[in-house]
């Protein structure tokens, strides 16, 4: 495969970026609906617990990690960069953050309260602290606070070979698989995947600043002048 044909990978997990946040935010407000149910109805807390749990375990850990990965992959392989704007920043800062939390903390804590068939006011608060980030990123997504970005999605052309946003694509697919047959999501392919883009990062930044400014013809005239 050859570098040519990367706008098009980059369009795909684009979507598949899109559709599994939204995905991600919709099942993280079920899980506070859920969560809150329990402690307002206590006769429905046990359905509600395994309710909880199931969504956790079966739809909500796959699509954290499509999520979260395809964002990284965006970052890591375009122009968009993981340090060049503070709103991209603060997405992977969040990401990484609530990725690790709802594996170690969030999803443990549902299983035991599967168990228990009772909630607790904590898990209603994490449910809900997941949920208004996720919120808040889906709002710098579009707002792209600064100004400092096009709208159009030519302007951040791919910067990574072909073969990134394959194996981008194909990564959180096999961290899916291995949380099948282990039981709960473990990003394991994906952290390797990661430490590969901010690689990338680095030699693009590397090779940035190694670059001398060029100045326009009429900047240089203007520079030359008296008056200047």
């Amino acid at each position: 495969m050859t570098t040519k044909t990367s706008p098009r990978w980059r369009q795909a997990v684009v979507w598949l970026h899109v559709v599994s946040s939204v995905a991600w935010m919709s099942q993280a407000l079920t899980l506070v609906v859920l969560m809150s149910l329990t402690l307002t109805s206590p006769a429905e807390a046990p359905a509600a617990t395994s309710m909880a749990e199931k969504l956790d375990s079966v739809l909500l850990a796959p699509m954290a990690n499509v999520s979260a990965f395809t964002g990284l992959l965006l970052a890591g392989a375009t122009a968009w960069g993981f340090f060049r704007h503070w709103w991209v920043l603060t997405k992977f800062a969040l990401t990484l953050a609530q990725l690790y939390a709802g594996i170690f903390l969030l999803s443990s804590a549902l299983r035991a309260s599967a168990d228990t068939a009772t909630g607790t006011w904590a898990q209603v608060a994490g449910t809900s602290m997941m949920a208004g980030a996720l919120a808040f990123q889906a709002w710098l997504s579009v707002a792209k606070p600064g100004k400092k970005t096009p709208w159009s999605p030519a302007a951040k052309p791919p910067t990574a070979p072909t073969w990134v946003f394959v194996a981008g694509v194909l990564t959180p697919l096999a961290d899916v698989t291995i949380s099948v047959f282990w039981g709960r999501p473990l990003p394991a392919v994906e952290l390797v995947m990661l430490i590969v883009l901010l690689g990338f990062e680095r030699r693009r930044r590397r090779r940035r600043a190694r670059q001398p400014s060029v100045r326009s013809p009429r900047s240089a005239r203007a520079a030359s002048s008296p008056a200047a």
